[in-house]
């Protein structure tokens, strides 16, 4: 697996138009019932596993998976035994 630096994927996000990049360090078992972020994402796991469920659909991430969502979009987020890292690009 081929992990970007988190430099490298602050400069593409910034390029791609993204305002705001940060590393996410959720703890184990954590669990985000239904909620909405008013900003667009794209993220990248880095260490542990996470569950992102919307649209009625779960998706299984690990390291080295991305996921995107757009603004005011309803989901569910929940975190592996060994919590989650993710670096993620926002646009505010």
């Amino acid at each position: 697996m081929n992990l970007p630096s988190f430099d490298e994927f602050q400069q593409k996000s910034l390029a791609a138009g993204f305002d705001e990049v940060l590393e996410r360090e959720w703890a184990p078992h954590t669990v985000l019932e239904t909620h909405t972020h008013p900003f667009a994402v794209n993220a990248v796991v880095m260490r542990g596993e996470m569950w992102l469920t919307y649209h009625g659909q779960t998706q299984h991430l690990l390291p080295g998976d991305t996921f995107e969502l757009a603004r005011d979009v309803p989901h569910d987020e929940r975190y592996g035994p060994e919590g989650a890292v993710y670096w993620v690009a926002r646009k505010n």
